[in-house]
């Protein structure tokens, strides 16, 4: 007696509806990709109860002939391939054709659609995959599917869903990609009555991310474009100040797809080195176009997932792309009007003096009581140096700053120190307004772009110990960093066993901040011993840099002198990146003029 029989349709469609329709935003998804491979220009979606009791899907697109519409819901029925080779090329959102007949099979569905602009129409309905009628109606050019009581025939499903919330935040989350991904469509969202996304559809994409993020976002954003042989990417990125705790800001389009890549959001991520803090991440979206033979879109069941054929060459495009372009636009962080008119309470105090630019400070140096017990020190005018005070060079003993090479264009504005406050924050001014500069943090990215840079001469780096210093490690610990002595004598750095547990440092590079060499030595180790991914050269020598230019820039609480001071913004002016330190926390925060006359309500 034969034990392998062929399932009935019926089940079958249910069996094919667990793959593809896995929740309520499942089938918004199926719903809106068959609305823009249809043409539409506007496309409507209205839910209730997070869409498990309705969603309506209704667009302006070409419509089904009316033979067409019953073929539809039959399994793997498709308009968009023909045979196997399209599979290889696939130029639409679906493809597949298990769509219709899976959502159909779950759910009461009725679909109307005209291919013209007759008025005439067909409608059909369908309950749980069976048929129930079939007949002619009136509706404008377009399709409108209306899917009522989703999973009511298979309640081990419905049990679970998630909370309405949860299911609303996955359906918007998609349909809010979707509008990034096609800007020259209208999109309108509405929940239970409520308009949660309404795009113009013109085109413009920072438009359609300020509808999404707000205005405030729009604002940060920076647009980029680049393209090689075989790809063309292009899009908009936060500046650094904007930013998220998460990833979920971060939207991939390709060939007008919205796909989730690990390479893609690390490619971005990298470009943002040093410029964001730790556990930060930007917003973005990133269009990239190819030839569909480059990307494999048939590797995942809901076809999030993409495969490049030439990942590495993308990656490394995007990074370039990204950095270059931030390193171009002003990432000093501003004060937000908004913010700062809500801040700050009428004084009924005068003024002093009318002028609100550039101030002339008294003949004589002022140290004023702070709250918080530290002391705000303020210089007479940037010629002057506070009295008693010997003009030594910058950070003198252990604290000087290393020599730089002059960059083409300096990215800071032109800046002359006024004070200091607690003995950690520089302030600044010019003729567009006031500055606050973080001086730990300024002298970490000086010496941070000075010890990376020198990490790549390993020649010239090692001193000879004459008394060397001892490590002791767990014996598993030693095992695995004798595997990795070549990475460190690379930057200058020879250890040696010593027998037992223990490795003796025989040099070191001779710039290692005195005093805190063994602390440094250990931190390697740890770094050494925790990284999980792949290690190279590259990366080490990235770290070693940021843990060394910690360890050797000056602290909080240090007051400095008038010419430190001076000395020390122009250099930062000189830096690369001067917009962050090395852990991406921001160096200069400005305030303009403009900023400061609303505070003290010079205008209104």
């Amino acid at each position: 007696m034969r034990k392998i029989r062929v399932l009935d349709e019926h089940v079958a469609n249910q069996i094919a509806a667990g793959e593809v329709v896995e929740r309520p935003a499942s089938v918004v998804k199926e719903l809106v990709e068959n609305a823009v491979d249809a043409g539409s220009t506007q496309i409507e979606i209205t839910i209730e109860e997070g869409g498990l009791n309705y969603i309506r899907v209704l667009d302006n697109g070409c419509g089904m002939p009316a033979d067409d519409c019953d073929l539809a819901f039959q399994r793997h029925a498709t308009s968009k391939i023909v045979s196997g080779d399209d599979l290889f090329q696939i130029r639409s959102l679906g493809f597949r054709g298990e769509a219709l007949p899976s959502i159909a099979a779950v759910a009461k569905v009725d679909c109307i659609t005209s291919a013209d602009d007759s008025g005439l129409a067909r409608k059909l309905t369908i309950h749980g995959g069976q048929v129930l009628a079939f007949a002619e109606c009136s509706a404008p050019r377009g399709t409108d599917m209306q899917v009522r009581d989703l999973f009511f025939n298979t309640p081990a499903r419905l049990k679970y869903m998630k909370t309405i919330q949860t299911e609303l935040s996955h359906i918007s989350d998609y349909v809010y990609r979707m509008a990034l991904a096609y800007p020259q469509i209208a999109f309108e969202l509405r929940h239970n009555g409520q308009q949660l996304l309404h795009s113009l559809g013109n085109g413009d994409l920072l438009q359609t991310i300020a509808a999404i993020y707000g205005s405030s976002a729009a604002r940060q954003m920076v647009p980029f474009a680049t393209e090689s042989i075989d790809y063309k990417v292009s899009g908009f990125v936060s500046k650094s100040e904007w930013n998220r705790s998460n990833r979920h800001g971060i939207t991939a389009i390709v060939n007008g797809r919205f796909i989730k890549n690990y390479a893609l959001t690390n490619a971005l991520i990298e470009a943002y080195h040093t410029l964001l803090p730790i556990h930060r991440f930007p917003l973005a979206v990133l269009h990239l176009q190819m030839d569909p033979k480059l990307v494999d879109v048939n590797v995942h069941p809901a076809k999030l997932e993409v495969r490049f054929s030439k990942e590495q060459e993308l990656t490394k495009l995007i990074v370039e792309a990204v950095r270059a372009k931030l390193l171009e636009s002003n990432l000093v962080p501003q004060i937000i009007r908004a913010e700062v008119e809500s801040t700050t309470p009428v004084t009924s105090q005068p003024p002093t003096q009318n002028s609100s630019q550039t101030q002339t400070w008294p003949q004589k140096t002022h140290s004023m009581p702070s709250p918080s017990g530290g002391r705000a020190t303020f210089y007479p005018t940037r010629t002057a140096h506070p009295p008693n005070q010997q003009q030594l060079p910058l950070f003198a003993r252990e604290q000087t700053l290393p020599p730089q090479n002059e960059v083409a264009a300096p990215q800071l504005p032109m800046m002359f120190p006024v004070g200091q406050i607690h003995g950690t924050y520089i302030v600044a001014q010019n003729e567009q307004g006031m500055y606050l500069i973080d001086q730990h943090a300024a002298h970490e990215r000086l010496n941070y772009e000075y010890f990376y840079d020198k990490m790549a001469s390993p020649e010239y780096l090692a001193q000879e110990l004459l008394i060397p210093i001892t490590l002791t490690l767990t014996a598993s610990d030693l095992q695995a960093v004798l595997g990795k002595l070549g990475l460190l004598e690379a930057i200058g750095v020879v250890l040696e066993p010593f027998g037992g547990n223990s490795l003796i440092v025989r040099a070191y590079p001779v710039w290692f901040p005195k005093g805190e060499e063994q602390a440094l030595l250990e931190e390697m180790l740890d770094f050494l011993l925790t990284e999980k991914q792949t290690l190279d050269i590259g990366k080490l020598r990235e770290k070693t840099a940021v843990m060394t230019a910690c360890k050797a820039s000056i602290k909080a609480n240090r007051a400095l002198s008038f010419q430190e001071m001076e000395s020390l913004i122009e250099r930062l002016r000189r830096c690369r990146v001067p917009f962050t330190c090395p852990h991406g926390r921001p160096i200069v925060i400005s305030f303009s003029t403009y900023d400061l006359e609303k505070m003290f309500k010079r205008v209104m």
